[in-house]
C-alpha cells in the first residue's frame, strides 16, 4: 500500500492537490442534478491533474446527496481514468466493519491501485438518524474494536481463536485468490484515519495510518491534532513515515465578491443545522436577505470565517500558508457554495491558480 502514497513533489508543484465532495444540493436544486455536476466535477479533476477525488458521508441532509459513498464511486470508476477515487469517509459506526472490507474490496478489483479507504467515527448526520442507522445501538460504539475487526477482514489476518470462523471472510478479498488456487493478488486499498480532533491523530499515529483531517469543520484543531500524529506515529508495514492530508473550505470566483456570497450561503447552511434546522444551502441573495438574529449572525461569521474565498489566486495563497505553516503532506479542497455551476468554475480557476496541466489525459 505504500505505493500509492507518496511525500515526493507531485509534478512542478509542492504538494498534490486533491478534492472532497459531497454533491451539494443547493435550494432549487435536485438529487439528480446534484449528482450529475459531481460526476462532472470528477471528470474535471481528472483531466486537470487533481491526485484524489474523494466522497463524503451523510445523512439525511437535503443540501447533501452523497448517502452511500461506495454507489457514487463505482460510478466514478467508469467516468474517470487516472484520478484516484476513495471515501472520506466511510462513518464505521453506521456499518458492519464486513460490510465496508466486502464494499471496497469489490471497487479495489474493478480499478486496482485506484481506490482509498477513509474510515471516520463521527455519525455524519443527527443523533436521531445515527440512532437508526445503528439499530439504536448509539451508545455502544466501539471504534478501536471495529476499527481492528475491519483490517481484519481487509488483510484476512484473523488470530486463529478468533471469534469468527475460518469460513467468514470479505469477497472481493485476499482469501479468495488462495481458495481459487492461485496466488494472492489481491490488494487492499490504503486505509486513512480522518478526524477533526485529536482522537483520531492518536489512533493513526499508533498504527502507522496516514491521517487526514477535516479542517474545513475544525481548522482551529489542526495544528494540535498535526503535531500529536506526527510526535506519536509509528512506522507500519503500510507507511515508513508520518503523512497528512487536510481539507479546507474554499470558493474562488473571477469576482472575488461573488466568491464571498457564495460562501456565505454555505455558512447559512451550517448555521441552520447547528440551530437544529434542516441544512439547505439558499440562493446568495436569499442568505443576503435574510433577517439575522444576533445569535445566528454569530454562528454565520463562524462558519464564514473557515471558508477561504476569494479569487483562485487569493485561495491558493492561503492554502499554501496552512501548507507551509503545519507542514501539510497534501491540500484538499471542498469548494461550499449554492450551485453546481460556481463549484465547478471554482475547481477550474484554483486548478489554473495550482498550476495544474489543462488536460493529463492527452
Amino acid at each position: 500500500m505504500a505505493n500509492s502514497i507518496s511525500s515526493k513533489n507531485f509534478g512542478d508543484i509542492s504538494v498534490p492537490l486533491s478534492i472532497l465532495d459531497f454533491a451539494m444540493a443547493g435550494k432549487g436544486s435536485s438529487a439528480r442534478q446534484a449528482l450529475a455536476a459531481s460526476i462532472e466535477l470528477a471528470k474535471l479533476a481528472d483531466r486537470r491533474g487533481f491526485h484524489r477525488y474523494w466522497v463524503a458521508e451523510h445523512h439525511s441532509l437535503p443540501g447533501v446527496t452523497t448517502s452511500s459513498p461506495a454507489l457514487m464511486l463505482a460510478r466514478l470508476i467508469g467516468e474517470t481514468q487516472r484520478i484516484r477515487l476513495g471515501a472520506g469517509g466511510m462513518m464505521l459506526p453506521n456499518f458492519l466493519p464486513l460490510v465496508i472490507a466486502e464494499q471496497f474490496g469489490l471497487l479495489t478489483a474493478l480499478a486496482p491501485e485506484r481506490i482509498d479507504l477513509g474510515i471516520g467515527r463521527a455519525p455524519g448526520t443527527d443523533i436521531e438518524t445515527a440512532t437508526a442507522l445503528r439499530r439504536g445501538q448509539i451508545d455502544k460504539e466501539d471504534f478501536p474494536r471495529q476499527l481492528k475487526e475491519l483490517l481484519c477482514f481487509l488483510d484476512d489476518s484473523f488470530p486463529k481463536k478468533a471469534s469468527y470462523s475460518a469460513n467468514v471472510y470479505a469477497v472481493p478479498g485476499p482469501r479468495q485468490d488462495l481458495e481459487n488456487g492461485i496466488a494472492r493478488s489481491f490488494k487492499r486499498p490504503p486505509v486513512w484515519l480522518l478526524g477533526s480532533s485529536t482522537y483520531s491523530a492518536r489512533i493513526a499515529a499508533e498504527r502507522g495510518f496516514p491521517f487526514a483531517f477535516a479542517a474545513h469543520l475544525a481548522d482551529e484543531n489542526l495544528e494540535m491534532a498535526v503535531e500529536i500524529y506526527c510526535k506519536n506515529f509509528r512506522p507500519s508495514k503500510v507507511l515508513a513515515e508520518p503523512y497528512v492530508i487536510a481539507s479546507f473550505g474554499v470558493m474562488a470566483a473571477e469576482n472575488p465578491v461573488e466568491a464571498k456570497r457564495q460562501a456565505w450561503s454555505y455558512a447559512h447552511a451550517m448555521m441552520r443545522m447547528v440551530t437544529r434546522r434542516s441544512f439547505v444551502v439558499p440562493t446568495p441573495d436569499e442568505a443576503e436577505n435574510y433577517d439575522y438574529t444576533p445569535t445566528e449572525l454569530r454562528l454565520m461569521h463562524r462558519w464564514d470565517r473557515k471558508i477561504i474565498k476569494g479569487t483562485g489566486q487569493q485561495v491558493i495563497v492561503q492554502l499554501n500558508e496552512w501548507q507551509q505553516r503545519i507542514h501539510i503532506n497534501e491540500l484538499v479542497v471542498i469548494n461550499l457554495g449554492h450551485t453546481p455551476a460556481a463549484i465547478y468554475h471554482s475547481t477550474k480557476l484554483i486548478a489554473d491558480a495550482y498550476g495544474l496541466p489543462h488536460n493529463v489525459l492527452d
